[in-house]
């Protein structure tokens, strides 16, 4: 996170990006606090915000601090995000990365409610965000560093395993 921070038009943005609350906040704790934007409770509206950004030029890393929660974006994401491309004629391009994680189950299980993987259903039904499940660390500095690579137009969907945040 810290290396996408140093790009002039990155802005982070969810819950518990600029205060503590959940492990993604962890993985922040490098990114200067003038890049980060918290949200409250809102993802369908974090989502458009996050869409509206890249329009204008921004690369947004939004975060989700669990796949569960992603879920009350799908609008934003499948309907807008996904499908902009085909209704704007091409004209619009966004680039947003969407950061969120499979919940952990240790130390602590959160209950199914809070630690589903659903990577599988995103690989079928989106058609222009590329999704990518990192179940390997070593791999995390260069998947993001090719998502923000500016010559690729396109957005995507990193998942993450929560449990790496505590044992990896």
């Amino acid at each position: 996170m810290k290396m996408l921070s140093k790009k002039s038009n990155t802005i982070f943005l969810g819950q518990s990006v600029l205060y503590s609350g959940n492990s993604i906040f962890n993985t922040l704790v490098s990114v200067p606090k003038n890049k980060k934007i918290e949200f409250p409770v809102a993802e369908e509206l974090q989502m458009g915000f996050s869409m509206g950004l890249a329009i204008n030029g921004y690369l947004p890393i939004t975060c989700y601090p669990r796949f569960d929660f992603l879920l009350l974006a799908c609008n934003q994401m499948i309907n807008h995000l996904d499908k902009i491309q085909y209704m704007s004629q091409k004209q619009f391009k966004p680039k947003v990365i969407i950061r969120t994680s499979v919940g952990s189950k240790k130390p602590l299980d959160g209950g199914v409610q809070h630690t589903q993987n659903y990577t599988k259903i995103f690989e079928k039904i989106l058609t222009e965000i590329e999704v990518i499940y990192l179940d390997n660390p070593k791999t995390i500095f260069k998947t993001f560093k090719r998502c923000a690579d500016p010559r690729i137009k396109k957005s995507f969907l990193i998942i993450e395993n929560g449990d790496y945040y505590n044992e990896k």
